[in-house]
């Protein structure tokens, strides 16, 4: 027996579905009922990615929120991820599996703190990582993703200012790449910065014929070693175009389960994290807070929504389209 909305809405969304069910099966059949698609991002579990309409990064499902023409979409990711969906889709009904599944980055930057920094600064241009809340984004001039954020910084005007938030590793990598001091808000991914260089190091040893690859969020010292430096979609590609036949992947373990997809010939091997956990690699525990038992659920109760009030929604927007609009 299912539990009431009532429980539904506190986040508790995989306490109980109905035995003997086929959970893949039931979503697809929910989402067919309700018109409903499925967003996820590659950090999410291998089975909810199986069923998904579209798995991508942060850029790629910004711009499938947009295009998205559906009653409901069901974002599993984490939190700032769904409300970019409401942002750019307003429209539809967005819904998280987990009101709990949020980011150590966006949380990271607080609305009243990151204002007064802001405030220090009122001749310079906000650019904004699309890892921050939706607060957050009406406070910018631009959104950035990994993918694009040297491009965003690009496109400024050289005689400009510009904060970088909230990311300080991704901001010191844009720095380096495009030449341009930025003033950088002191924030990261707990995911990122939990790669163990020591254990990398000793990886890298066992390993000499395999090519370290990274994500821009990680530390500096494991950018240096890195041959190759990109986003998550980036990484990706890297490794099916690649002539290299082994790698070292340095971003959170979500993504090998596309990779090993990709490339099954090859040897995909993840970043050691400090803490071993159940793969001592590195795992956001937010995102692994989505599973089929929540989906099941949210889209049966269609709780919990993701509502974004008018006067965030207008300022949010508008940094988000300057983002979408750079080539």
């Amino acid at each position: 027996m299912l539990f009431d909305k009532e429980v539904a809405k506190v986040g508790y969304l995989s306490r109980s579905v109905p035995e003997g069910i086929d959970l893949k099966e039931a979503i697809l059949k929910l989402k067919k009922e309700k018109n409903a698609v499925i967003l996820a991002h590659y950090y999410v579990s291998d089975d909810i990615q199986s069923i998904a309409d579209f798995v991508g990064d942060s850029l790629a499902l910004a711009q499938a929120s947009k295009k998205v023409a559906a009653d409901i979409i069901v974002f599993c990711g984490v939190h700032f991820m769904a409300e970019t969906a409401k942002i750019l889709n307003p429209e539809a009904k967005v819904l998280l599996p987990d009101l709990n599944a949020g980011c150590s980055l966006a949380d990271s930057a607080p609305e009243a703190e990151f204002l007064a920094f802001k405030n220090q600064y009122p001749d310079a241009v906000v650019v904004s990582y699309i890892n921050c809340s939706s607060e957050i984004k009406a406070l910018s001039d631009y959104i950035c993703t990994s993918s694009n954020a040297v491009d965003v910084v690009n496109s400024i005007p050289k005689d400009k200012r510009i904060i970088f938030a909230p990311d300080k590793n991704l901001g010191l990598y844009v720095q380096k790449v495009t030449g341009r001091e930025l003033i950088l808000w002191d924030g990261a991914c707990i995911v990122h910065v939990n790669i163990s260089l020591d254990k990398l190091n000793a990886l890298l040893a066992t390993h000499p014929d395999a090519e370290l690859i990274a994500h821009p969020e990680c530390l500096p010292e494991i950018l240096e070693k890195a041959s190759f430096i990109g986003s998550t979609k980036a990484l990706l590609e890297h490794v099916q175009s690649s002539n290299i036949n082994k790698f070292i992947v340095a971003t959170e373990a979500g993504i090998l389960y596309k990779m090993k997809q990709a490339v099954p010939n090859k040897v995909i091997i993840p970043a050691p994290a400090l803490e071993s956990n159940t793969c001592a690699c590195a795992e956001c525990p937010y995102m692994k807070m989505n599973t089929l038992e929540k989906l099941y659920n949210t889209l049966y109760y269609e709780v919990p929504e993701i509502l974004v009030n008018e006067k965030t929604q207008a300022g949010a927007l508008k940094a988000l389209n300057n983002m979408l609009t750079i080539k």
